[in-house]
């Protein structure tokens, strides 16, 4: 795969599941925007985020086709827990900006800014970690 190609999926990808998450969070603090309601956006917000990113990642960026129960359990097992320090990330990000501006849009930047940057960690750390194939997800 070229750089070019990697790059422009992976980058595609990041923004749908950014995308998903925060439509996420807007559902929940619609219902509840106190919180509770908050925790509970970040929370189901990065659950949608990160399966979506998952299955993306998984098949068009490491080119990992395995399949079965016990093959995805392993890996989206991995895949998790190298997205806890970038969630950790992003979540500090979101809620800094949400404690500092209270407001929506100032959340959803911090949101915008922390999701960046776990990412460009996040593919290092799965590359390396969970689909450790050579020459597979690479830079061309």
């Amino acid at each position: 795969m070229t750089r070019t190609t990697l790059v422009t999926r992976y980058v595609a990808f990041a923004i749908l599941a950014t995308l998903l998450n925060l439509a996420v969070q807007r559902m929940v603090l619609s219902v509840d925007g106190g919180a509770v309601g908050f925790a509970a956006a970040v929370g189901l917000g990065t659950l949608a985020g990160l399966a979506l990113k998952y299955a993306l990642d998984k098949r068009w960026i490491f080119g990992d086709l395995s399949r079965g129960v016990a093959a995805h359990g392993r890996k989206f097992s991995m895949y998790t827990a190298m997205g806890v320090i970038t969630t950790a990330i992003f979540w500090g990000t979101e809620t800094a900006f949400w404690v500092v501006w209270k407001t929506d849009g100032m959340r959803e930047l911090g949101a915008v800014l922390g999701l960046a940057a776990g990412y460009v960690i996040k593919y290092r750390l799965d590359r390396r970690f969970v689909f450790p194939r050579p020459g597979i997800g690479r830079l061309a």
